[in-house]
């Protein structure tokens, strides 16, 4: 009876046909591209959304001409009805998060490097990881239907937003506009994505536990490995929790069931019970929706956020000339983070009702994420504090992570606290907290993940004149939208208002509402620049060589694009630790996590390795 080795069983022979090459690939170098292509055409989808939404805010009343040609009832003459633009809002937020947010810097690059960066030739389930995508792929499309099939002329999709509240969720089409088959695709949608990001995270924990190559041991993987191993244990563990909610809320919305509706609802002129047109329900609990999606929501930022913190301090440590300060200190800051972020999910429902007992606990729990946090900014800095840096493009985006991140989270121990989040619940002030940490800073992390790995991954260099314009205007636009947010929300300017020109308080900030629209719509053209040199970069990029930043962990040991099955067949052993810079007597400064112990043996070095700790002597 033959014994199958580790190779053996997890090798497979490289596609020839197109269809198997790049469209039903089991390769995770293709999948994750096809990952990284979905997030980008997501991302334009959303970003258009939030320019219509700011053109109305700034402008109401304004008759945009092309609106009237695609939207002739949800902008009539071309003026944005109230549930049009309650749509924009929906479908913005649903789209960034899922599509873009989680999918990319997990899906995308997660996919891509975390085999090659332990030393394995592909994750562990190939046809499965191949599922997750198509799976995901199919929510995109979902998503994309209920623009078309909202079943109201006037939006495109249901006007909820992307929280989904019961009741107005749960009710069906009498709700309003959009809440109709709208709403059955939104759910539907959601649904299908938490099914591809389950089995995708089930192949991530599998990967990573089993399959390390020689010498990979856990407390010698990258950062970035630690960060996507961790948002797969969120996923794997939050993810159910949505789906069962997406579940119960269809049921009631087609089965009659009561499980988010009370009792005693009088909607549109009708009392629950007394017409066919609304049945009656009974007992629900419209809290319990928000439990359940808050216990998933929470966990979602981190899932968001966390594959960005990886790739910041890999970046970091690259373009400092230096290890990672405090590497074991970041590993359990960053599964403190994950663990706490299950236990913070109320501090969203402080004005639901809940007893003061309870909005106690979750503020102090919510303001201890603020430590495991701290440790990582304060390691950041100590990561760079008299390094050699080099200001690459993708440093750029790293260094503008950080100071994204904190900026962001500073309004988070507001907004964790009880009795200031009553006055600044559901103002511009949550806005600008959740887009600065959540949204800004996890793209900042795409974007200096794509200009980090872009030669490896097609080897060629991205041109480095178009990124750091790309960086400023970016970095100052991003500020320039969401400071003056906190403005507004301190001032009371509410969430979700299609325009404020009603109210006499606000009328002073609407010079300010403006000025937000014109960076808004200034950031996002300036990402047609980014645009433009990702693809003129694959094809007329400047060749790279097989490592052009000097890295020292694994993939910089392959060719540029590695090969189909990453090593060639020969799995490579790790002697060291990830970031070993800054070695004396080294050559280049830097030793490979492959080159052997004694290449480099100066006197007083001894037990020093990229990992902060004697990482290469276990």
């Amino acid at each position: 009876m033959s014994v199958e080795t580790h190779d053996e069983v997890h090798r497979h022979p490289a596609p020839t046909g197109f269809i198997r090459k790049y469209i039903f690939s089991i390769d995770h170098k293709v999948i994750g591209i096809q990952y990284i292509v979905l997030a980008l055409a997501a991302v334009l989808v959303g970003m258009t959304m939030s320019v219509l939404m700011r053109m109305n805010l700034s402008w109401p009343g304004t008759s945009w001409p092309i609106l009237a040609t695609l939207f002739p009832a949800g902008a009539p003459g071309g003026v944005m009805n109230p549930e049009f633009y309650l749509s924009l809002v929906t479908m913005h937020g649903t789209i960034m998060v899922f599509f873009v947010l989680t999918t990319a810097p997990q899906g995308g690059f997660g996919n891509y490097f975390l085999p090659i960066q332990i030393g394995a030739d592909d994750m562990a389930f190939p046809y499965l990881n191949m599922l997750s995508f198509w799976v995901t792929l199919v929510g995109f499309i979902v998503i994309l239907a209920a623009i078309f099939f909202s079943g109201s002329p006037s939006t495109i999709g249901p006007i909820g937003g992307w929280t989904g509240y019961a009741p107005l969720s749960a009710l069906g089409a009498i709700a309003g506009p959009g809440q109709g088959m709208g709403m059955n695709l939104w759910i539907i949608s959601i649904a299908i994505f938490c099914v591809g990001s389950l089995l995708g995270a089930l192949n991530f924990i599998t990967t990573l536990l089993n399959m390390r190559t020689r010498g990979m041991s856990l407390m010698r993987m990258p950062l970035t490995c630690w960060a996507w191993f961790t948002t797969a244990v969120l996923a794997l563990l939050s993810f159910p929790v949505l789906l069962g909610a997406g579940i119960l809320l269809l049921l009631d919305r087609v089965a009659g069931t009561s499980f988010f509706i009370p009792g005693g609802l009088y909607v549109g002129g009708l009392l629950s019970g007394q017409d066919a047109r609304f049945p009656l329900h009974t007992g629900g609990s419209p809290i319990l929706w928000q439990h359940l999606f808050w216990f998933f929501g929470h966990p979602e930022v981190y899932i968001a956020i966390l594959p960005g913190m990886g790739a910041t301090s890999h970046i970091l440590a690259t373009f400092a000339r230096k290890p990672v300060f405090g590497y074991r200190a970041m590993v359990f800051a960053i599964f403190a983070i994950g663990l706490l972020g299950f236990f913070v999910w109320g501090h969203h429902m402080f004005i639901s009702g809940m007893s003061p007992y309870s909005a106690v606990a979750f503020s102090i729990i919510t303001l201890s994420i603020g430590v495991p946090s701290a440790v990582k900014t304060f390691n950041w800095l100590g990561t760079l504090w008299g390094g050699k840096i080099r200001f690459t493009t993708p440093m750029l985006f790293a260094i503008g992570f950080v100071s994204l991140f904190v900026a962001g989270g500073i309004t988070g121990l507001i907004l964790g606290q009880t009795s200031l989040d009553l006055s600044s619940h559901d103002t511009y002030i949550v806005l600008a907290h959740f887009h600065l940490v959540m949204g800004v800073a996890a793209i900042f992390g795409m974007f200096a993940g794509i200009y980090f790995w872009f030669p490896k991954m097609f080897g060629r260099m991205m041109n480095e004149r178009l990124g750091q314009f790309h960086f400023w205007i970016t970095f100052i636009g991003v500020y320039s939208i969401f400071v003056p947010m906190h403005v507004m929300g301190l001032v009371g300017m509410p969430r979700r208002y299609a325009q404020f020109t009603e109210y006499e308080f606000l009328k002073s900030l609407h010079p300010l509402v403006v000025f937000v629209s014109i960076a808004a719509i200034v950031t996002a053209v300036v990402q047609i620049v980014f645009y433009f040199n990702l693809v003129w970069s694959i094809f007329k990029g400047k060749k790279a060589g097989d490592n052009p930043w000097e890295a020292t962990t694994l993939e910089w040991t392959t060719p540029s694009p590695p090969p189909h099955d990453n090593f060639a067949g020969r799995a490579p052993t790790v002697y060291r630790g990830p970031y070993e810079y800054a070695v004396p007597g080294a050559a280049n400064d830097f030793l490979m996590q492959t080159d052997p112990e004694g290449v480099v043996e100066p006197a007083g070095s001894e037990g020093i390795t990229g990992n902060g700790h004697n990482g290469h002597r276990h």
